[in-house]
């Protein structure tokens, strides 16, 4: 029994490791997870980014659920070079799965974000942007 346990934890483990993380890809990614970065473009790009979240997302949309009771969620975006979603991933989640899935329309319903000035372009092909998204009166990026 111990080791058919042991056994079936290894395939876990393996099948885990063979999934290709997005930071696997090859691509050349931008992190920012606060509002500072050594290059000025990346900032002005993420802050572009976050100003179109919050002037064009009408809080009503989310309105009731935020009503419940749930926490701050931080959630890591990555937009392409080209302007497009890569992926929406929770770093933690609301507590709630209808306000998590909110998050991730507001995001696409969104797309296509600017996309990166030529400068920009030829040194990074994916900027990652963690936020975490605070609910009150509108949506706020902190």
């Amino acid at each position: 029994m111990g080791r058919q346990l042991d056994e079936e934890a290894a395939r876990r483990d393996a099948a885990q490791a063979a999934r290709p993380s997005p930071s696997a890809s090859g691509l050349r990614r931008a992190r920012v997870f606060g509002r500072t970065d050594p290059n000025a473009e990346i900032i002005r790009y993420v802050e572009a980014w976050s100003q179109k979240i919050h002037f064009n997302m009408t809080f009503d949309k989310v309105r009731e659920l935020v009503k419940q009771p749930h926490s701050d969620p931080v959630v890591t975006v990555a937009i392409r070079s080209d302007g497009s979603v890569e992926s929406v991933t929770f770093v933690r989640s609301s507590g709630v799965a209808a306000i998590d899935d909110a998050i991730r329309r507001i995001v696409f319903s969104q797309t296509p974000y600017l996309p990166f000035q030529p400068a920009l372009a030829r040194d990074v092909d994916v900027i990652e942007i963690r936020r975490t998204w605070h609910f009150d009166t509108a949506i706020r990026l902190y």
